[in-house]
């Protein structure tokens, strides 16, 4: 890795004491925006307010060792980049359906479920790339972003809420919404950092003026000691194989968004990035995996990393993995402290509406922004596009899908579920007939550049091919024909032919006529101006430069160039 020029801190860099302990405080916050997840959780499941303490105060420990792991960068777990933990939405809608039917303990028993699943994606990454693409990856993050952002408009509107909901509930929520998302985009320094933090202690002080958040609710809920130790493993576990399906879809979303999340990591660490490095986000999924199995071991919910945590690495330029420690370290500081659980514990309602919907704008637009990294064909549109009107039905006509046969209800239990279901089979069947070579021939002597820009065009949407790679290889190509033309060394047509094999986009030019020199080494400035093949070398070194690999071979008059591009 290259560091980049604007760094403070890189990732292999020690920062001093105060910056580590006030980069870990930032990170602990930004994941607090999250905890609204395991505390939706324990609303549904009914948990008395000294369970809810007992459940955060173990998240708080889950965190901790899960943020810890990833930051390691010697052996098989962890990815060795900040890329703290925070609740995953992955795991939010099997967990609302098992809570229903086996209370918390169903929940966590099947969290570590996922979390076992996890750790065996992790070893298969290379190989199951090909029917895991990443437009379902965003897709995927784009239905964990609608059921986050559903579940806090149920909260903010009070649905389902044992008491009467009135227009102070509402306006709460409001209020709070727009004070996190006004610091989000209007704040300056430490205020935007801590946006959502802010925001939900802004909203449990209008909770308090409205009514909403009583003493009484608070002493109930903070009567904790100020010390004490986690209660792990207190809720139970317990197993039902109907939920085997859900929990699975879960742990291939949380293995999905892993994998974003840490490309973006290692593309934010290294100012000459090309390609993801999947032996670390192999490790790196490996730790969230753990994570994962862990917090159902400890008395959570699944977690994963966090996209906004690397975002602000990013935008601070402090991304150093000793803050990763430090950020774990201060995670099982607090998971000592009883009290600090109560006051979250004692969140009120609307506030956690408002926070939960604040925390699904990020993700839903996360979701996007990798959708549109890849080219798209009409038939990854229709994946992506049918695979979503199915996860949508689910949410508009409930009761016609439960009224399906009792074997079909796993597959239909959610949006989340039915979609990627639907989006993993659709890219199966449109897999077929797609073809991975494509050819196109054009004149040696008035070559049509747009026919070659639209055919490297159309060739990547096809293949769902990364736009930068897309723009390389028509670069590369269009320089190569260029350069043909000009020398006048081929005769007759130029065969160009185009293939893809989930890896490598390979560009081959063919044709009759004498060799093109591609020096490896550039010529100097006295061969290019003196010489009468001086420009020609340099163009061959640049088209050299362009790709990530290239070579050729002539037999019988016939040449054939080679450009390699490492997807």
């Amino acid at each position: 890795m290259k560091r980049p020029v604007n760094f403070t801190y890189w990732v292999n860099e020690v920062p001093p004491l105060g910056v580590m302990l006030i980069s870990a405080l930032q990170h602990v916050g930004l994941v607090c925006a999250f905890l609204p997840i395991p505390l939706a959780i324990a609303r549904e499941a009914g948990l008395p307010a000294s369970a809810v303490v007992t459940l955060i105060s173990v998240s708080m420990l889950a965190l901790g060792v899960a943020s810890i792991l990833q930051s390691i960068n010697r052996g098989p777990v962890g990815s060795g980049l900040l890329a703290p933990s925070c609740f995953s939405g992955a795991y939010l809608a099997p967990s609302l359906l098992a809570v229903k039917t086996g209370g918390l303990s169903l929940v966590l028993g099947m969290t570590v479920f996922g979390g076992f699943i996890e750790m065996a994606l992790s070893r298969l990454l290379r190989y199951l790339r090909p029917f895991l693409p990443p437009e379902i990856a965003g897709f995927v993050v784009v239905l964990v972003g609608m059921t986050v952002g559903g579940l806090g408009v149920r909260y903010m509107l009070g649905v389902g809420a044992p008491g009467m909901v009135t227009d102070r509930d509402v306006l709460v929520s409001g209020l709070t919404l727009a004070l996190m998302v006004a610091l989000s985009v209007w704040g300056r320094g430490l205020p935007r950092l801590f946006c959502a933090l802010l925001g939900m202690i802004g909203g449990y002080a209008l909770a308090a003026m409205y009514g909403l958040l009583t003493v009484e609710d608070l002493a109930r809920s903070m009567s904790a000691s100020l010390v004490g130790f986690p209660a792990i493993g207190s809720l139970g576990w317990s197993f039902d194989s109907a939920f085997i399906i859900p929990f699975a879809v879960g742990a291939v979303a949380s293995c999905l968004k892993t994998v974003g999340d840490l490309t973006t990591a290692q593309k934010i660490n290294d100012a000459d990035w090309v390609r993801p490095d999947l032996t670390n986000i192999g490790r790196g999924t490996l730790a969230n995996g753990i994570g994962s199995a862990l917090s159902g071991l400890f008395g959570t919910v699944g977690m994963n990393t966090s996209s906004a945590n690397i975002g602000v690495s990013g935008a601070t330029g402090v991304t150093s993995r000793v803050i990763g420690y430090a950020t774990g370290g201060l995670f099982i500081l607090l998971a000592f402290m009883p009290k600090f659980s109560g006051f979250l514990a004692a969140m009120p309602r609307p506030v956690m509406g408002a926070a939960l919907i604040f925390v699904a704008a990020f993700i839903f637009v996360n979701g996007l922004q990798i959708i549109a990294s890849r080219l798209l064909d009409p038939r990854r549109t229709f994946v992506i596009g049918l695979s979503f009107i199915v996860a949508i039905a689910i949410d508009i006509t409930p009761e016609y899908f439960r009224s399906l046969p009792q074997v079909l209800q796993p597959l239909v239990s959610s949006s989340l579920v039915a979609g990627m279901i639907a989006a993993v089979l659709l890219n199966l069947v449109f897999r077929i007939g797609a073809r991975k070579v494509q050819r196109i021939t054009v004149s040696s002597a008035d070559p049509d550049y747009v026919a070659l820009q639209q055919f490297i065009e159309t060739c990547g949407a096809a293949w769902g091919a990364r736009r930068d790679v897309v723009m390389r290889a028509n670069q590369n190509l269009q320089q190569a024909i260029d350069t043909i033309r000009s020398t006048g060394l081929a005769r007759g047509l130029l065969e160009v032919e185009a293939s893809f094999d989930d890896f490598d986009v390979d560009v081959r030019v063919a044709y009759d006529g004498g060799m093109l020199d591609l020096p490896e080494t550039r010529p100097t400035i006295d061969e290019v101006i003196d010489t009468a093949q001086g420009e020609r070398l340099l163009a061959g070194y640049m088209l050299r430069q362009f790709a990530d690999h290239v070579s050729t071979v002539s037999r019988d008059q016939r040449v054939t160039i080679l450009f390699k591009f490492v997807h």
